[in-house]
Protein backbone atom coordinates (compact mmCIF):
# COMPACT_ATOMS: atom_id res chain seq x y z
CA UNK A 1 0.00 0.00 0.00
CA UNK A 2 0.99 3.57 -0.66
CA UNK A 3 1.34 5.76 2.33
CA UNK A 4 1.79 8.76 0.13
CA UNK A 5 -0.58 11.29 -0.07
CA UNK A 6 0.99 12.86 -3.09
CA UNK A 7 0.40 16.53 -1.90
CA UNK A 8 2.66 19.46 -3.33
CA UNK A 9 5.49 20.71 -1.44
CA UNK A 10 3.92 24.19 -0.19
CA UNK A 11 1.48 21.93 1.58
CA UNK A 12 3.60 20.28 3.31
CA UNK A 13 3.92 21.40 7.55
CA UNK A 14 5.55 18.24 9.24
CA UNK A 15 4.74 20.06 12.64
CA UNK A 16 4.85 18.48 15.83
CA UNK A 17 1.87 19.57 18.08
CA UNK A 18 2.44 19.10 21.71
CA UNK A 19 -0.59 16.83 23.49
CA UNK A 20 -0.64 19.45 26.22
CA UNK A 21 -1.97 22.31 23.72
CA UNK A 22 -5.60 20.39 23.65
CA UNK A 23 -5.38 19.99 27.36
CA UNK A 24 -4.88 23.50 27.61
CA UNK A 25 -7.37 25.02 25.09
CA UNK A 26 -10.33 22.24 26.22
CA UNK A 27 -9.90 22.06 30.16
CA UNK A 28 -9.59 18.17 29.92
CA UNK A 29 -10.66 16.24 33.17
CA UNK A 30 -8.13 13.58 34.27
CA UNK A 31 -9.50 10.54 32.53
CA UNK A 32 -9.10 12.38 28.96
CA UNK A 33 -5.72 13.78 29.30
CA UNK A 34 -4.67 9.52 30.35
CA UNK A 35 -6.60 8.65 26.94
CA UNK A 36 -4.12 11.74 25.43
CA UNK A 37 -0.61 9.82 27.34
CA UNK A 38 -1.92 6.32 26.79
CA UNK A 39 -2.83 6.47 23.54
CA UNK A 40 -1.55 8.57 21.32
CA UNK A 41 2.14 8.51 21.03
CA UNK A 42 2.65 12.06 18.87
CA UNK A 43 0.55 14.28 16.64
CA UNK A 44 1.93 15.48 13.41
CA UNK A 45 0.03 18.14 11.15
CA UNK A 46 1.29 16.81 7.97
CA UNK A 47 -0.70 18.91 5.87
CA UNK A 48 -2.31 22.22 4.97
CA UNK A 49 -4.70 22.47 2.46
CA UNK A 50 -5.56 25.98 1.48
CA UNK A 51 -6.24 28.67 -1.03
CA UNK A 52 -2.29 29.74 -0.30
CA UNK A 53 -0.91 25.93 -0.65
CA UNK A 54 -2.89 24.19 -3.33
CA UNK A 55 -4.43 26.96 -5.54
CA UNK A 56 -7.84 25.91 -4.92
CA UNK A 57 -10.62 28.87 -3.72
CA UNK A 58 -12.28 28.32 -0.12
CA UNK A 59 -15.64 28.59 0.83
CA UNK A 60 -17.58 29.77 3.57
CA UNK A 61 -18.10 26.03 4.87
CA UNK A 62 -14.40 24.87 4.21
CA UNK A 63 -11.84 27.43 4.31
CA UNK A 64 -8.63 25.14 5.35
CA UNK A 65 -8.04 21.28 4.90
CA UNK A 66 -5.65 19.77 7.81
CA UNK A 67 -4.20 16.60 7.75
CA UNK A 68 -3.12 15.03 10.68
CA UNK A 69 -0.56 12.00 11.04
CA UNK A 70 -1.48 10.67 14.25
CA UNK A 71 1.20 8.25 16.01
CA UNK A 72 -0.64 6.12 18.25
CA UNK A 73 0.67 3.65 21.07
CA UNK A 74 -1.92 0.65 20.68
CA UNK A 75 -4.18 -0.28 17.39
CA UNK A 76 -7.40 1.45 18.38
CA UNK A 77 -8.57 4.53 16.97
CA UNK A 78 -9.47 6.78 20.08
CA UNK A 79 -12.36 8.23 18.92
CA UNK A 80 -12.74 10.26 22.18
CA UNK A 81 -9.71 12.21 21.40
CA UNK A 82 -10.86 12.63 18.19
CA UNK A 83 -13.55 14.55 19.19
CA UNK A 84 -11.20 16.90 21.45
CA UNK A 85 -9.06 17.58 18.61
CA UNK A 86 -12.24 18.19 16.50
CA UNK A 87 -13.56 20.84 18.75
CA UNK A 88 -10.10 22.16 19.33
CA UNK A 89 -9.80 22.94 15.80
CA UNK A 90 -12.01 24.81 13.46
CA UNK A 91 -10.93 23.78 10.48
CA UNK A 92 -11.92 19.99 8.34
CA UNK A 93 -9.08 16.92 9.31
CA UNK A 94 -8.20 13.71 7.31
CA UNK A 95 -6.57 12.04 10.04
CA UNK A 96 -3.84 9.05 9.08
CA UNK A 97 -3.58 7.02 12.08
CA UNK A 98 -0.27 4.69 12.26
CA UNK A 99 0.52 1.79 14.89
CA UNK A 100 4.04 0.52 14.00
CA UNK A 101 3.51 -0.30 10.01
CA UNK A 102 0.21 0.22 9.80
CA UNK A 103 -2.19 2.81 8.75
CA UNK A 104 -5.55 3.90 9.04
CA UNK A 105 -7.48 6.76 7.82
CA UNK A 106 -10.28 9.05 9.47
CA UNK A 107 -12.05 11.44 8.46
CA UNK A 108 -15.15 13.92 10.54
CA UNK A 109 -17.96 15.50 8.46
CA UNK A 110 -18.55 18.76 10.34
CA UNK A 111 -22.21 20.04 9.60
CA UNK A 112 -24.80 22.07 11.47
CA UNK A 113 -22.93 21.18 14.66
CA UNK A 114 -23.52 17.69 13.95
CA UNK A 115 -20.25 15.53 13.74
CA UNK A 116 -20.14 12.08 11.71
CA UNK A 117 -16.67 9.93 11.85
CA UNK A 118 -15.81 7.77 8.93
CA UNK A 119 -12.76 5.48 9.32
CA UNK A 120 -10.91 3.13 6.95
CA UNK A 121 -9.94 -0.27 8.17
CA UNK A 122 -6.41 -1.10 8.89
CA UNK A 123 -4.31 -1.04 5.79
CA UNK A 124 -7.52 -0.74 3.72
CA UNK A 125 -6.35 0.50 -0.06
CA UNK A 126 -7.59 4.47 -0.20
CA UNK A 127 -6.60 6.67 -2.30
CA UNK A 128 -7.57 10.41 -2.29
CA UNK A 129 -8.06 12.86 -4.81
CA UNK A 130 -7.38 16.47 -3.22
CA UNK A 131 -9.00 18.18 -6.48
CA UNK A 132 -12.09 20.20 -7.06
CA UNK A 133 -13.46 23.73 -7.96
CA UNK A 134 -13.30 24.92 -4.24
CA UNK A 135 -12.49 23.51 -0.85
CA UNK A 136 -15.72 21.97 -0.25
CA UNK A 137 -16.00 20.13 -3.17
CA UNK A 138 -12.62 18.70 -2.54
CA UNK A 139 -13.23 17.77 1.32
CA UNK A 140 -16.74 16.32 0.29
CA UNK A 141 -14.39 14.05 -2.61
CA UNK A 142 -12.39 12.78 0.66
CA UNK A 143 -15.93 11.82 2.46
CA UNK A 144 -16.96 9.85 -0.36
CA UNK A 145 -13.93 7.78 -0.72
CA UNK A 146 -15.18 6.48 3.25
CA UNK A 147 -18.43 5.43 2.09
CA UNK A 148 -18.72 2.10 0.79
CA UNK A 149 -23.06 1.43 0.96
CA UNK A 150 -25.24 1.85 -2.13
CA UNK A 151 -25.92 5.27 -1.19
CA UNK A 152 -22.80 6.49 -3.28
CA UNK A 153 -25.41 6.21 -6.71
CA UNK A 154 -27.47 9.32 -5.08
CA UNK A 155 -26.37 12.48 -7.43
CA UNK A 156 -26.11 15.38 -5.05
CA UNK A 157 -23.57 14.89 -1.94
CA UNK A 158 -26.15 15.78 1.15
CA UNK A 159 -28.32 12.94 -0.06
CA UNK A 160 -25.72 10.28 -0.10
CA UNK A 161 -24.40 11.63 3.17
CA UNK A 162 -28.40 11.28 4.48
CA UNK A 163 -29.04 7.83 2.56
CA UNK A 164 -25.53 6.44 4.15
CA UNK A 165 -26.65 7.86 7.77
CA UNK A 166 -30.16 5.74 6.84
CA UNK A 167 -28.23 2.55 6.07
CA UNK A 168 -26.18 2.17 9.05
CA UNK A 169 -28.68 3.22 11.35
CA UNK A 170 -31.30 0.35 10.31
CA UNK A 171 -27.75 -2.13 9.99
CA UNK A 172 -27.05 -0.74 13.96
CA UNK A 173 -30.92 -1.82 14.45
CA UNK A 174 -30.56 -4.71 12.92
CA UNK A 175 -27.39 -6.22 15.14
CA UNK A 176 -29.03 -4.74 17.97
CA UNK A 177 -32.52 -6.75 17.48
CA UNK A 178 -30.12 -9.60 16.85
CA UNK A 179 -28.79 -9.50 19.74
CA UNK A 180 -31.56 -9.33 21.96
CA UNK A 181 -33.37 -12.37 20.05
CA UNK A 182 -30.07 -14.43 20.67
CA UNK A 183 -30.26 -13.22 24.68
CA UNK A 184 -34.74 -13.17 25.18
CA UNK A 185 -35.73 -16.50 26.75
CA UNK A 186 -39.19 -15.69 26.37
CA UNK A 187 -40.92 -17.48 23.75
CA UNK A 188 -43.78 -14.78 23.07
CA UNK A 189 -40.87 -11.98 23.20
CA UNK A 190 -39.05 -13.61 20.83
CA UNK A 191 -41.38 -13.71 18.59
CA UNK A 192 -42.27 -10.37 18.73
CA UNK A 193 -38.38 -9.36 18.55
CA UNK A 194 -38.58 -11.37 15.34
CA UNK A 195 -41.51 -9.70 13.79
CA UNK A 196 -39.33 -6.30 14.19
CA UNK A 197 -36.35 -7.72 12.91
CA UNK A 198 -37.97 -9.06 9.72
CA UNK A 199 -39.60 -5.28 9.57
CA UNK A 200 -36.17 -3.98 9.65
CA UNK A 201 -34.52 -6.14 6.92
CA UNK A 202 -37.42 -5.66 4.76
CA UNK A 203 -37.01 -1.74 5.33
CA UNK A 204 -32.90 -2.30 4.63
CA UNK A 205 -33.57 -4.41 1.42
CA UNK A 206 -36.38 -1.77 0.33
CA UNK A 207 -33.49 1.40 0.51
CA UNK A 208 -31.20 -0.91 -1.54
CA UNK A 209 -34.06 -1.89 -4.16
CA UNK A 210 -34.27 1.99 -4.43
CA UNK A 211 -30.42 2.36 -4.82
CA UNK A 212 -30.21 0.16 -8.20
Amino acid sequence: MDDELKLPIAAFVNKLIAKSKFYKKAALGAKLQKEFVDKIQKIIWKYKLAESTIGIAKTDKVTEIQIFEIELKEQVIPKNVLRVIDKAIPYQILYRFIYKKNVAYGATLKDSGIENYYFSGWNEDKSFDFTGIDLEKVYQKIIKVFITSEAKAKTSFNEIIDTDNKIKAIENEIGVLESKISKEKQFNRKVELNKILLEKKAEFMSIKEELK
